[in-house]
């Protein structure tokens, strides 16, 4: 049976999902137009790769662990006056949506890199024996083969976007965490935070199913 609490607030609930699906989706967004490009480069710069280049590597790779050192809070807040810059203001699901989407772009970035490293060097070598370009190189041999390992990461990193943006709840940001802390927390309203723990294990789980799934049948057309 729904509590009456739940039902009382169920506009505001659905309000907070949404809020949270459209924090992640721009989260992902992110990931896969910057993060999955910035991943790859990682990659073409190590030493031994097509484009090797230490200077260029130890930049890029400094700036990724760098801001994957911040806890997530302190970026956040760090982040304000440029978050302010961008979309005028702080507060908000898409003012929350700019820290997100950066620690996104880092956090994919270094899976897309480990997904290509894992790559058998037979797979490069072929390619570059075919005369492939760098493009050919990237699009219809690497990311082929590292397909799985990369749907996989995806997921991984979905599910971390999905609890950061609960901490978003804080900052005033909107989406679950929000809505868990505003009506669960700050109103003694214990139905309300059992309720949003059990939205937030559903989403996750369903998440981490679809992943694994499409991650498994890649594989099998490997």
């Amino acid at each position: 049976m729904i509590p009456e609490s739940v039902i009382k607030y169920q506009d505001e609930i659905w309000q907070a999902i949404g809020d949270t699906f459209v924090m992640v989706g721009i989260s992902i967004a992110a990931a896969l137009l910057i993060g999955l490009p910035l991943g790859t480069l990682l990659y073409l710069f190590r030493r031994g790769q097509r484009y090797e280049n230490k200077l260029l590597f130890t930049i890029l790779g400094s700036l990724v662990n760098i801001i994957r050192s911040f806890p997530f809070l302190l970026l956040v807040v760090f982040m304000i006056p440029f978050t302010r810059f961008v979309v005028g203001t702080s507060m908000g699901t898409i003012a929350a949506s700019v820290p997100l989407a950066v620690i996104a772009i880092a956090y994919y970035a270094r899976l897309v890199e480990q997904a290509l490293l894992d790559v058998p060097k037979g797979v490069v070598e072929a390619a570059t024996s075919m005369g492939a370009s760098t493009i050919q190189l990237v699009v219809k041999f690497l990311y082929v083969e590292a397909r799985s390992s990369l749907v996989l990461g995806l997921t991984t990193a979905t599910i971390s976007f999905i609890s950061y943006s609960t901490v978003m709840g804080i900052v005033g940001g909107g989406g679950v965490g929000d809505f868990a802390i505003r009506y669960g927390y700050q109103r003694y309203e214990t139905d309300i935070m059992v309720f949003t723990i059990i939205i937030m294990i559903i989403l996750v789980q369903t998440i981490q199913y679809t992943g694994s799934r499409l991650s498994r049948w890649l594989d099998r057309r490997s």
